[in-house]
């Protein structure tokens, strides 16, 4: 049985791995587009911080790990799919045969469609390339203009700072993380950052950057110029699915996959950020571009790749953001849903707020900042739709007694 696997994210790894246990004779190939060894997104931050080095950044340390699980890897990127030959076109001439294909490709950074986008200093962080690129210019002093307070957006501010730059966050919207953070949250997220030095210019979109004698010149719709050493455009990210093109397979945000992870065709199989797969709350289809949520879909889709039956149960939305040493995090149907309830609580001094949202006894959804101790206590109620009788308008009372919740609740105890 050949197995190829096109991503050699946390999704496809994980996806290799489980292949090898469980189907022992099988041909493995993992599809690197990048020509890097495998690695983490989510370790460049600790990267630009100097907290580990790029050999830090591997999903896998042992530079022998693949030779001796039997996974080829092979450095070149999928330009299309026969599913008809059970082929990938790999450009040049290559190609490469498959008897079960998985597609765990991730994201790519979106772009900004504005002038001067191709001028030399300006950057994604998104891939190791971008990493390199900064490091090779952020020092003491250096201009960093950002535009976009995301989650990568705000991830990466605290290695721009340890390195001394002069950073300066452009945010579209009215508030920063607006995916994960209601206005309140969002609120305390600026203060805290500006706290630390960031200057941070919401409603703001750049019109446009040029250069002028090797400093960048970044035009803001009310006529500002921000001079600029890096410009660095971090505005979200796209699942990356162009080369599928014609091959059949069905799309709508991502590949819809079904509970064995297999897509409209069978045989193709989609994990991580490219897979719109149902949310295990409310059963919509969504794409959830979380690390955990991927290595799990690569899980399932390698067992059931090598036919051992497996179902997803579903992803489930959370996100916990650690920006510049404080941490965030949003949970579910954070926003509410129609005739739910809300309660929150909000120290503006200590930098502290909790949001709950309740569908009748149920907790539904959380927004916190500064509220690490109970990171647990609300995936465990919110994922698990434990009801909380009694607990319910203690919540509604006092929402900072969400462990004692969990503890009593969870387990059935008024």
């Amino acid at each position: 049985m050949r197995h190829l696997i096109i991503g050699s994210g946390p999704a496809g790894v994980v996806a290799a791995e489980t292949l090898r246990k469980a189907d022992p004779a099988a041909e493995i190939t993992l599809l690197c587009g990048e020509a890097e060894p495998p690695y983490s997104r989510m370790a460049i931050p600790y990267l630009l911080k100097g907290d580990i080095n790029e050999a830090g950044t591997h999903l896998r340390k042992d530079a022998d790990h693949y030779g001796r699980l039997r996974i080829q890897l092979v450095q070149a990127r999928a330009r299309a799919v026969d599913t008809a030959a059970r082929t990938v076109d790999l450009g040049g001439g290559r190609s490469l045969s498959y008897d079960r294909l998985l597609i765990a490709t991730g994201s790519r950074p979106s772009l900004e469609q504005i002038p001067g986008m191709d001028l030399p200093g300006v950057h994604g962080c998104w891939t190791l390339e971008d990493a390199r690129a900064i490091l090779a210019k952020a020092r003491p002093g250096t201009r960093i203009v950002q535009m976009g307070a995301g989650f990568v957006g705000c991830i990466i501010m605290e290695g721009l700072l340890s390195r001394g730059v002069d950073l300066t966050i452009l945010v579209r919207s009215g508030y920063m993380v607006r995916r994960m953070m209601n206005p309140t949250a969002s609120g305390l997220l600026r203060r805290w950052c500006e706290a630390k030095g960031v200057k941070i210019l919401t409603h703001t979109q750049p019109q446009g950057i040029t250069s002028r004698g090797g400093v960048l010149q970044v035009a803001l719709a009310d006529g500002r110029i921000l001079p600029a050493d890096i410009y660095l455009s971090v505005v979200g990210v796209d699942p990356n699915l162009d080369f599928l093109q014609g091959s059949g397979i069905e799309v709508g945000q991502g590949i819809r996959v079904d509970e064995a992870m297999q897509s409209s065709l069978p045989g193709i199989y989609a994990a991580g950020d490219v897979a719109e797969a149902t949310d295990c709350l409310t059963g919509k289809r969504q794409l959830n571009a979380i690390q955990p949520n991927a290595v799990e879909q690569g899980r399932i889709a390698a067992l059931n790749m090598a036919g051992r039956p497996a179902s997803f149960k579903g992803s489930f939305v959370f996100n916990v953001l650690t920006t510049l040493g404080l941490v965030s995090s949003s949970f579910g149907e954070w926003q509410g849903v129609p005739g739910g309830e809300a309660t929150e609580v909000l120290d503006e001094a200590r930098y502290r707020y909790l949001n709950l949202q309740f569908d009748g006894d149920r907790l539904v959804g959380a927004n916190s900042v500064g509220f690490s101790d109970h990171i647990g206590a609300l995936r465990g109620l919110i994922e698990g739709r434990v009801r909380l009788g009694v607990w319910k308008q203690r919540l509604l009372e006092d929402p900072t007694r969400i462990m004692h919740a969990y503890l009593a609740a969870a387990h059935q105890v008024a």
